[in-house]
């Protein structure tokens, strides 16, 4: 026979246990849901901005996307924001401090570079105000502006480049070379983070497979990169007024690789008498 009192203090461990299981998957619920909504909010600003860019670029121009084409802009927006905020949770799992220094070194990187052009550049605020607009609050306007340009590109590509001292703000160039140097560091900083996860995971994430789990954030990341080329090169709406595409750039490259060796210009040798 049980005693009552044992029995009672069972049936409350049993119920405590009950509860806490039910609290960790209220908490895991609603940390999907809110990682959910991030993603769903960057990426819907990534999109405004390559929509914007386009539209800045060239404003001589009447742009319109195709539906195919902003399927492929999801696709890729989605994919590369997909990776870059769940790879940040995971490292926050095991380097709480470290990923919000990470994202601190990010933010500042891209927050700095624009002010320290427009110094450098010697432009003035007066120079770049409007009529009706103070000098307070232009640069309250750029503050803004730089605000923004710096938090979208510490999860993805901004599409645009910050000109402080021009009225346009924004450099109407194509810039393949800052696009190539973004995306080759963010790739060497994708992997360093996932190859530090994958040392130094705890035992939550041993149910898992840790290597699996690596290869398809990898990948991921890579598929992203697959679908930007895509709409580049055959979905872009204005993709017919580049100098040169990513055709012509994998054609140089090819080129300079199969390019053989020019002859050299020998003298027969001379006979000796």
């Amino acid at each position: 026979m049980t005693h009552p009192i044992s029995s009672f203090s069972e049936g409350n461990v049993h119920r405590l246990g009950l509860t806490d299981g039910r609290d960790d998957l209220k908490q895991d619920q609603s940390g999907t849901i809110l990682m959910g909504m991030c993603l769903v909010s960057i990426t819907h600003g990534a999109l405004l901005c390559n929509v914007l860019a386009i539209q800045i670029r060239y404003d001589d121009y009447k742009v319109s996307l195709r539906p195919l084409a902003f399927v492929c802009i999801s696709l890729w927006r989605s994919l590369e924001i997909g990776v870059r905020i769940f790879l940040l949770v995971l490292l926050g799992s095991v380097f709480k401090d470290y990923v919000v220094a990470i994202g601190g070194l990010n933010f500042l990187v891209f927050f700095f570079p624009p002010w320290v052009e427009f110094w450098r550049s010697g432009a003035k605020l007066s120079d770049i105000a409007e009529r009706n607009v103070s000098q307070l609050g232009t640069a309250f306007v750029l503050l803004s502006v730089t605000l923004l340009y710096a938090g979208i590109n510490v999860f993805c590509w901004s599409a645009v480049r910050l000109r402080l001292g021009e009225r346009d703000l924004i450099d109407k160039a194509q810039g393949w070379t800052s696009l190539v140097v973004y995306y080759t560091l963010r790739g060497v900083e994708n992997v360093t983070l996932v190859l530090l996860w994958y040392f130094y995971h705890t035992e939550f994430f041993e149910k898992i497979s840790s290597p699996l789990l690596v290869s398809h954030l990898i990948l991921g990341y890579l598929l992203a990169i697959v679908f930007m080329l895509l709409f580049l090169q055959f979905l872009h709406p204005c993709r017919m007024l580049f100098e040169r595409n990513i055709a012509d750039y994998l054609r140089c490259v090819c080129c300079r690789r199969g390019r053989a060796a020019p002859p050299r210009d020998l003298e027969p040798p001379k006979s000796r008498v």
